[in-house]
């Protein structure tokens, strides 16, 4: 029997990360194709801290902030076929994550990875989905190419260096310290270029022998307009996945020609359920089975539900490599 009440988080007004609070909320109950989730472990991503900071989510989604989930099947909607009641599963979420019992699409439900636990399949879907869209399917990189990962070393960040490896591609990140560098290099970065030491657009066409950069993902915004297109290669593609700091996108239109450049970008949660649908099918039959073993999620941090005020502060601070997630506690 489930509870007809649960604990989840709720944002108080816009602001930092104390005006996140615990509320007592209804028990969803799932939809036709959607499935209950009783959570275990949720992902903290840059966009529920910009979501906190606004005081709202997305026209029509839950108010309650959390992209991804793991844990077990406890209810199924109308039609559902794939899950039942009892499955371990993670899953991509609309938000309503930082909660007890969270709502799913039955199509971007997913599997426990073979030798993984709850906690390690938590951290897999925002940072999956993210990188697979960006990097291969709208930048299309290649085997042997050349890719630019700006904040190698977060969740996005360290999932995409070891997936371009997996494609056999080479990487060059940027990172903020020595031991992020360390730790993009750890992953199969052939170089770390630390940004608050050394002119990254150097660093790259030394790493590349003057070639460049085929596919740069970027999650600083219209700041490095200009010397993103001079680390890009000709025929290059510059993905962007996040605005930053809002700064607008400026360069001669000469400087995109010259580079017959792509220029583009994505927002993950904002996409149509479809392209989810794609991606998940894409993502379980081409990274799932190397989970574990060529692709591993890196974990900073694990804190409890009541202490979600300091994973995003946490996040925030950029001290963290790799994931933070969130303990649910029943």
């Amino acid at each position: 029997m489930l509870p007809r009440t649960m604990t989840a988080i709720s944002i108080a007004r816009a602001g930092g990360p104390e005006v996140l609070q615990p509320a007592t909320r209804p028990v969803p109950e799932p939809e036709a194709g959607k499935v209950l989730i009783k959570v275990a472990f949720a992902g903290i991503n840059r966009h529920d801290c910009g979501q906190r900071r606004r005081g709202f989510g997305p026209p029509g989604a839950t108010d309650i902030p959390g992209l991804e989930v793991a844990g077990e099947v406890v209810a199924t909607g109308a039609g559902v076929t794939r899950w039942k009641p009892g499955d371990r599963v993670c899953a991509l979420v609309n938000g309503g994550g930082y909660a007890q019992y969270c709502i799913a699409a039955e199509p971007i439900t997913l599997p426990i990875p073979a030798g993984f636990d709850l906690k390690q399949a938590a951290a897999l879907p925002e940072a999956l989905f993210t990188a697979w869209l960006n990097v291969f399917m709208l930048g299309r990189l290649k085997t042997g190419e050349w890719l630019l990962v700006h904040g190698g070393s977060g969740g996005v960040g360290t999932t995409a260096i070891q997936l371009a490896r997996l494609e056999g591609a080479n990487v060059v990140a940027t990172a903020g310290s020595p031991a992020k560098c360390d730790a993009c290099v750890k992953l199969g970065a052939a170089s770390a270029i630390n940004y608050r030491e050394q002119d990254f657009v150097a660093g790259v066409k030394q790493a590349t022998g003057g070639h460049g950069a085929d596919v740069i993902l970027d999650m600083v915004g219209g700041t490095y307009a200009t010397r993103n297109l001079a680390a890009l290669a000709t025929d290059g593609r510059l993905i962007h996945l996040s605005g930053g700091d809002g700064a607008e996108f400026c360069v001669p239109v000469s400087a995109i020609m010259s580079k017959r450049a792509v220029v583009t970008g994505s927002q993950l949660r904002a996409s149509p359920p479809a392209l989810k649908i794609e991606i998940a099918r894409q993502v379980v039959d081409q990274v799932w089975p190397h989970l574990g073993s060529r692709v591993t999620p890196i974990i900073d941090s694990v804190m409890p539900l009541a202490r979600v005020s300091d994973a995003h502060a946490r996040m925030e601070s950029s001290v963290h490599i790799g994931k933070i997630l969130l303990e649910v506690a029943h």
